[in-house]
């Protein structure tokens, strides 16, 4: 069985070597710029692998969803089994692109979608299949990491941080889907369908973005609460519903995810029968995520068709989960919130009740209305 991967970019290149170091037929690549040390293998007509009947994986690492998703339903429909690097085309078409694989007899692969290099979701497949997973959290993405690793070692700003982050190729020149929290969704997303055997778009995800995280909040939240601060994305199944969200979320110092540093990822699964087990490691990058995208394709060259196969419907309900809250504003606070109240300069340094986190999320959005940079944080029990 031969192997088309579409896309030469960072993810296609690293996933067309280590396949070619480790013995593997990659027939076709598909790309609209000119490689001319791939020779024949390089097409940039689609048909050209829609219509070699010994392509039998399709690998995409184009990104984005148009024409990525085009060209994987074409390849279903072909009888092809796919491959995705690509979390915003999985979590946008779960259902979709799941359901046409099991019509076609063919599966859907997607491990390096959340996780990069980490082989967290193959782990987290497995250990559905005789254990209920009641809670999936992490560090899922590097960028965010590695400035709130690097504002507590330097005592650097936001804003320099992030500046240096992109100089080093951790944060692309537009940061917004990083540091807004949209790529933690869309891998929070994916790993609570598999988790709990549903399906959980991104828009059912509550989400507090990053960008305005300051130096006093670290200094704060280190010099005066004792704690450590991380970026996390959380799915828990509670009373047969799901919460999903992403936040800065206030730990303590001894917490493993405390421990990860620069632009690694940490991402934990807690089951009733193995308890909590957690996978550390590289989430992005040519070589890490390549390894992961090669692996799903070998296990399909080995003849593992096995297809996630998405449960009934469960509601989502993030008013489900409740926890107190880190809140520096200079707004008011409705005061039957205020656990405790610090001011300093014009900022209130607010540690709030417990309140659930969809009513906090709702809150999040008035209070940013008269005061555009305050921050918010969960406090981790």
């Amino acid at each position: 069985m031969k192997v088309a991967i579409l896309g030469y970019g960072v993810v296609g290149s690293g996933t067309y070597e280590i396949l070619d170091k480790a013995g593997y037929t990659v027939g076709k690549i598909l790309d609209i710029r000119p490689h001319p040390e791939l020779g024949d293998v390089l097409t940039t007509d689609f048909d050209d692998i829609l219509n070699d009947k010994e392509i039998g994986v399709v690998a995409e690492a184009i990104g984005g969803l148009e024409p990525a998703h085009s060209f994987l339903v074409k390849a279903i429909k072909a009888g092809k089994h796919v491959v995705s690097s690509n979390k915003h085309l999985i979590c946008t078409y779960y259902d979709e692109l799941h359901s046409l694989a099991r019509e076609m007899g063919v599966t859907v692969r997607f491990s390096a979608s959340a996780g990069g290099g980490i082989p967290w979701l193959h782990n987290l497949c497995r250990a559905t299949r005789c254990d209920k997973i009641t809670r999936v959290s992490g560090i899922m993405n590097g960028t965010t990491n590695f400035i709130i690793d690097a504002m507590i070692t330097d005592g650097a700003d936001f804003s320099d941080v992030l500046a240096m982050a992109q100089s080093l190729g951790y944060a692309e020149a537009d940061p917004s889907a990083d540091i807004d929290g949209l790529d933690t969704a869309r891998k929070t997303a994916i790993s609570s369908s598999i988790a709990f055997n549903t399906e959980i778009s991104e828009d059912d995800v509550s989400v507090f973005g990053l960008r305005n995280i300051k130096k006093c909040d670290i200094e704060y939240i280190k010099g005066k609460l004792n704690k450590s601060i991380r970026y996390v994305g959380t799915g828990v199944m509670s009373d047969g519903a799901v919460s999903t969200f992403v936040e800065p979320l206030i730990i303590g110092e001894d917490s493993l995810f405390a421990g990860v540093k620069k632009n690694n990822n940490m991402i934990s699964l807690v089951g009733e029968n193995v308890g909590e087990l957690s996978f550390f490691g590289q989430g992005a990058g040519k070589y890490p995520t390549g390894v992961s995208v090669a692996q799903d394709v070998i296990d399909i060259v080995n003849g593992d068709f096995a297809l996630i196969t998405p449960g009934q419907s469960i509601n989502v309900d993030n008013g489900a989960v409740t926890k107190q809250y880190y809140v520096r504003t200079k707004a008011d606070v409705p005061s039957d919130l205020i656990d405790s109240l610090t001011k300093i300069g014009d900022d209130n340094f607010i540690i709030t009740k417990e309140i659930s986190v969809l009513g906090m999320h709702k809150l999040s959005k008035e209070i940013i209305q008269k005061d555009g940079v305050s921050f918010f944080a969960g406090i981790e029990r």
